[in-house]
């Protein structure tokens, strides 16, 4: 979800915007580092957190779970995280990675975010690359413990968290209009909502891509953020940035310059 932000291309040109993109226009003189790595876990991170070229920065956001959820990675519990136990559950990899943020900069913000529910999703390159949806548990367990632990750290360290899962504008039924699916009577294609598109076969090698462009609303791909998703998206972490104190633009000149703003915190 991140790591689209600078590699539009791969979401078949659908998406022009990324949230990073978005939330950096919107303050005067920000700029951002994108550190989101395509499929990876946050225990993929923080195994490679000295190699990744992190650098000091003011504020720091972390997006991540989904992956963690799909692979099947363990969850363990809030100790984990307060003990430092290592590497070896989700709640394990989150103390590496703001340990890092903290060695890097003691006073720097950071802002947690929830993975938002999934479709069902399909990679728009390769409909080979396909996941069922956040309806049902993977390796027992639910994405939605995922945006619940991401939580939990949040409120333990006192840093603000963004849920996205539980943000009823971004509730399932918003994720995608339908999911285009041959009908097994006839074979013809339908358009299906969830649950019914749940049962219905897709064959990757010889179906039509499942989500034309009328099926986009908050994902273009079951998945991964529209502009209409990373806009929402944007606009909840431009929120939480009001509050330090940024000069935000505010107001396009005629000649392309921007004015800007002083935001105050109590925004």
């Amino acid at each position: 979800m991140t790591y689209l932000n600078d590699h539009l291309s791969e979401t078949g040109n659908r998406v022009k915007k990324g949230y990073l993109s978005d939330v950096a226009a919107h303050f005067d003189g920000l700029a951002y580092v994108n550190k989101g790595f395509n499929g990876w876990t946050s225990g993929n991170i923080a195994g490679e957190i000295n190699t990744l070229g992190l650098v000091k920065a003011d504020i720091y956001t972390i997006l991540l779970g989904t992956n963690d959820w799909w692979q099947g990675r363990p969850l363990g519990n809030l100790n984990d995280y307060i003990d430092d136990k290592g590497n070896n559950s989700v709640y394990g990899s989150f103390r590496i990675i703001i340990n890092k943020i903290r060695q890097l900069n003691p006073k720097a913000n950071i802002l947690l975010i929830t993975p938002p529910q999934r479709a069902d999703f399909v990679y728009i390159n390769d409909a080979k690359n396909n996941a069922y949806g956040s309806y049902k548990p993977k390796n027992g367990q639910k994405l939605s413990a995922f945006a619940d632990a991401i939580d939990s750290i949040g409120q333990y360290e006192h840093i603000p968290v963004i849920d996205l899962y539980h943000y009823k504008k971004m509730g399932f039924a918003e994720l995608i209009n339908f999911k285009r699916l041959k009908d097994p009577g006839t074979g013809e294609y339908k358009n299906y909502k969830y649950p019914e598109a749940a049962n219905i076969p897709f064959d990757p090698a010889k179906d039509k891509y499942p989500y034309p462009q009328e099926a986009i609303n908050l994902t273009y791909d079951g998945l991964h953020p529209s502009d209409k998703g990373n806009q929402i998206i944007a606009d909840r972490i431009i929120k939480i940035f009001r509050r330090y104190n940024l000069p935000m633009v505010y107001n396009a000149k005629a000649d392309g310059s921007f004015q800007t703003e002083k935001s105050t915190s109590n925004e």
